[in-house]
C-alpha cells in the first residue's frame, strides 16, 4: 500500500514539474512575441501599406525604391529616380497624391504635398522650392485637370511636343488649351523668389485674370486683366489710364 502511495506522489511531483515547465515556456513565448512588436528604431528603405486583399494604399520610401506612380491603372514611365517621401493610392489602385521632398541642386531643396484628380494628376498642392543661392518660393497652388485620364493627356501632350516647327507646335498646344485638354494653373497664393507675396487667379485656359501683389517694398496693388492680358482695372490707379500712358 505504501509503495502505491509513493508511486502516486512521485507521479504528482513529475506532473507538477512538467506542468510548471510548460506554463513557463508558454509565458516566456507570449512575452517574447509581445516584445517583438515593439521597436525603438527601424531602418528601412521602403514600407508598403496594404489592405487585407493585398491592394496598395500607401508607400513610404527612399529615392532608390520609390514607387513610380500609377494613373488610370498604368504604371508611370519615368526617365530617372523619383523623390523620396509618402505616396497615397486610392480604391482604383491609382496614385492620389503624396508628400515628397528632395534636393534642388547644391544647397537647394524642395517639398511638396499634393492631391490628385481621379485618374489624373494634381489639383491642389502646397509647395516649397529653394535654389542653392538661398532664394525660394512657397505657396498654395491649384490646377485645372481635364476630364480625360492622365495617360491619355500625356500622350496628347507628348505628340505635340514632337512637332519640330515651333509655330505649328505652339498652335497645337494652344488648341489643346482651347479644348481644355491640358493642365492649367488656376490659382497661386504665396511668396515668389523676388520676395513679393501675391494672389493670382486664372481662367480655365490658364490666363491671369486677377492679380493682387505686395512687393518687398510694400506697395500693394490689385489688377484686373482681360483675356488678352491687358490690365483693364487696377487699384491704386486706373488700368485704362495706365495703358494710355
Amino acid at each position: 500500500m505504501q509503495s502505491k502511495i509513493e508511486r502516486e506522489v512521485r507521479f504528482l511531483r513529475a506532473y507538477t514539474v512538467g506542468a510548471t515547465i510548460v506554463c513557463a515556456v508558454l509565458l516566456f513565448t507570449a512575452f517574447t512575441q509581445e516584445s517583438a512588436k515593439k521597436f525603438e528604431v527601424i531602418d528601412v528603405e521602403r514600407i508598403n501599406v496594404v489592405e487585407k486583399d493585398g491592394s496598395l494604399k500607401m508607400v513610404i520610401s527612399n529615392q532608390a525604391r520609390q514607387h513610380p506612380g500609377i494613373v488610370n491603372g498604368k504604371v508611370i514611365e519615368r526617365d530617372g529616380p523619383r523623390a523620396p517621401g509618402l505616396l497615397f493610392f486610392n480604391h482604383l489602385g491609382d496614385e492620389m497624391g503624396g508628400l515628397i521632398y528632395g534636393e534642388n541642386g547644391g544647397d537647394g531643396h524642395f517639398g511638396s504635398l499634393t492631391f490628385d484628380k481621379v485618374r489624373n494628376d494634381q489639383t491642389m498642392g502646397f509647395r516649397y522650392l529653394e535654389s542653392d543661392n538661398g532664394r525660394y518660393s512657397s505657396g498654395l497652388e491649384m490646377w485645372q485637370q481635364p476630364d480625360i485620364p492622365g495617360d491619355v493627356l500625356n500622350e496628347k501632350y507628348e505628340a505635340v511636343r514632337k512637332i519640330e516647327d515651333k509655330a505649328a507646335r505652339d498652335a497645337a498646344i494652344q488648341k489643346l488649351r482651347d479644348n481644355n485638354e491640358i493642365t492649367t494653373r488656376r490659382l497661386f497664393l504665396g511668396k515668389g523668389r523676388n520676395d513679393e507675396t501675391s494672389l493670382s487667379m486664372h481662367d480655365i485656359k490658364g490666363r491671369t485674370r486677377v492679380r493682387i501683389s505686395v512687393p518687398a517694398e510694400g506697395e500693394a496693388r490689385i489688377e484686373i486683366l482681360n483675356e488678352k492680358g491687358d490690365v483693364v482695372g487696377s487699384f491704386p490707379g486706373s488700368g485704362k489710364a495706365e495703358n494710355e500712358k
